[in-house]
């Protein structure tokens, strides 16, 4: 098998209660892609470890990861919120530490044995920030898994970072604005949580043009969302070839999501998928990996995941 799938029902012990991002998102998602046995029996399933401190502190302070070690450990059997939209419980600085390891794991993979890997990961990461844990995630999995990968692996400079996750994410961009070596790509809903992602953000110092952001208004046809996105990798590829393509992959632009007002369906995530497999094959030797970010209708989630992850298959 071309592509790998990094998996633990551990995932589970991050404890958010009734929350958007719940335990159950981590069920439907594993039970969408094993309602296709062919293949799920035959796809490499590989548990993830968890992440140092200094893979972490290539991202982040040393005050978030405190933050959120000392917060889990004071929750004893309750949960305790970070900021309004970001809770944690017993588990959760061990199991950050898993999705932030799964996804350097994810890169050991596609170095070493699979050409693609997806990162079926909670909590999500792309909103946290160098200096602080938001939007239901505690550390980066895709910074993270960026700068693991260029720090272990000396073929691998140039990292692009596409992100089709129905929010923008602010912390990605934060991680990376004045670094050339980083391409972060975003389609978002705009305006929208957490307002940042306008057309203007761009990157500054060296990394001035590195950021591409695409805010899309609430309903924007999925037709001109694909146009939209083909055009960005278009103008990416004249100045910048990766030697590794990570996926933001949040689902939360769904046409049935209940957290965004975006029109795409399976189809299209498929489109879009493909779409980057396909660069990945022709510029860095297929080295492709996706980590899940948002997603939040239970009922169509797990059958959208099937299909991303069928399309990088």
């Amino acid at each position: 098998m071309t592509t790998a799938l990094i998996c633990t029902e551990q995932y589970l012990l991050h404890n958010t209660g009734e929350h958007p991002e719940r335990r159950e998102r981590y069920a439907a998602i594993l039970n969408g892609l094993m309602t296709d046995r062919d293949w799920w029996e035959e796809l490499p399933q590989i548990t993830p470890r968890a992440a140092t401190d200094e893979e972490i502190l290539r991202c982040h302070q040393e005050r978030t990861i405190s933050i959120v070690t000392e917060a889990s450990a004071a929750s004893g059997e309750s949960r305790f919120k970070l900021d309004p939209d970001t809770v944690v419980s017993r588990d959760s600085d061990y199991v950050a530490r898993l999705a932030a390891g799964g996804a350097c794991l994810a890169i050991d993979e596609v170095m070493n044995n699979h050409k693609r890997a997806f990162v079926a990961c909670r909590p999500p990461g792309h909103h946290a920030t160098i200096n602080r844990s938001m939007g239901f995630c505690l550390f980066n999995n895709v910074a993270i898994a960026a700068r693991y990968a260029q720090a272990i692996y000396p073929e691998i400079r140039n990292v692009l970072i596409v992100d089709f996750d129905v929010h923008h994410g602010n912390g990605t961009q934060d991680i990376f604005y004045d670094d050339d070596s980083v391409f972060y790509f975003s389609l978002h809903q705009f305006p929208w949580y957490p307002g940042t992602g306008a057309a203007n953000e761009r990157g500054a110092n060296a990394g001035e043009g590195f950021t591409l952001n695409m805010p899309m208004p609430a309903k924007t046809p999925a037709s001109d969302y694909l146009r939209h996105f083909e055009q960005g990798l278009e103008s990416i590829a004249k100045t910048f070839t990766p030697d590794l393509i990570l996926i933001s992959a949040g689902f939360d632009g769904h046409i049935a999501d209940p957290l965004g007002h975006l029109l795409l369906t399976d189809k299209d995530y498929a489109a879009m998928t493909n779409r980057l497999k396909e660069w990945a094959n022709t510029a860095c030797n297929g080295h492709l990996v996706s980590c899940l970010e948002g997603g939040y209708n239970l009922r169509t989630l797990g059958e959208t995941v099937r299909t991303h992850v069928a399309a990088m298959m």
